[in-house]
């Protein structure tokens, strides 16, 4: 059951990240897809509270704020800069290789909370680490992301959504309801994303040409946002479970190849090619996690 839980959760929100990409393809507004993207998130996880019975009376302990915050900042702030990435360089790269931030995630579980790690889970980290190294050493051929700002942005994700994934682990241990901290974590990131959304719909308000382009990109944007949100609130919530009842060091791996969900759907919808440097290094991204999840 932990394992179906485990898989379900990848498969779930890696289609959050495929419909976030169909949204970029289709030059749908960034700012309403992640606003979208978190309303519908934040309804899904109170849907699930008032159904579940959780005690409403936590959202007054201030260490479920503080832990809503961190957690949603790595959210919110790890898909922002997700989706700039995603200007520089194909989806079937950006999302494996974002998902480097699983081994932060096993460090946090093997060292700080003593889990067991095997000969194979620690084999398949260092492949994903190997593929990093490989496309950082060798910039100078022919990557379909030739821009610098395409790994700053990788990198910036990475540290982020380990403070996403690592952060339900931390609360976890901490007897936490993950699900009330999901719950903030997305309430806050609607205020963090209100704001850009409202003025980037406001500006198209007081446009004269061009208006209908603009208006179809603030809908695309905003649908593709809310079905996204479906999807993330349904793998992360499925994620949590998969925590309290396995282990963070092969649970995080298993979440992780929700990638390999984004990485092929965009290749079937979009037929975005690979340079063979960057098909070696999806390899090795692809080998990590199978053998970590063995």
């Amino acid at each position: 059951m932990w394992l179906l839980i485990a898989i379900s959760s990848a498969i779930l929100f890696g289609l959050a990240g495929l419909w976030m990409k169909v949204s970029q393809m289709k030059q749908g507004s960034v700012h309403m897809l992640l606003l979208g993207l978190y309303i519908t998130g934040t309804l899904g996880f109170a849907t699930h509270m008032i159904s579940s019975g959780t005690a409403w009376a936590v959202l007054l302990d201030w260490k479920y704020w503080a832990a809503g915050a961190i957690i949603g900042a790595g959210s919110a702030w790890g898909n922002a800069v997700f989706m700039k990435a995603l200007d520089y360089g194909p989806a079937a790269l950006t999302s494996p290789i974002t998902n480097m931030n699983i081994v932060l995630v096993v460090f946090i579980g093997t060292f700080l909370y003593e889990e067991p790690l095997t000969l194979s889970e620690g084999l398949g980290i260092a492949l994903l680490l190997f593929s990093v190294v490989l496309i950082s050493s060798r910039r100078k051929e022919p990557l379909s992301a030739p821009e610098k700002k395409w790994f700053l942005y990788i990198a910036a994700a990475i540290v982020l959504f380990a403070f996403r994934n690592g952060g339900l682990k931390v609360t976890e241990e901490l007897a936490m309801n993950n699900t009330a901290v999901l719950f903030i974590a997305y309430l806050l990131s609607i205020i963090w994303f209100c704001p850009p959304a409202v003025k980037e719909w406001l500006a198209w308000s007081r446009l004269t040409p061009d208006t209908a382009v603009q208006g179809l990109r603030l809908r695309t944007g905003m649908a593709w946002g809310l079905l996204s949100g479906l999807f993330s609130y349904g793998g992360l919530q499925l994620y949590s479970m998969a925590l309290e009842t396995g282990k963070a060091n092969l649970a995080a791996p298993i979440f992780a190849t929700n990638s390999l969900v984004v990485a092929f759907g965009a290749i079937l919808l979009f037929r975005e090619r690979l340079t063979p440097l960057q098909t070696f290094s999806l390899a090795c991204t692809i080998a990590g996690l199978v053998i970590i999840r063995l």
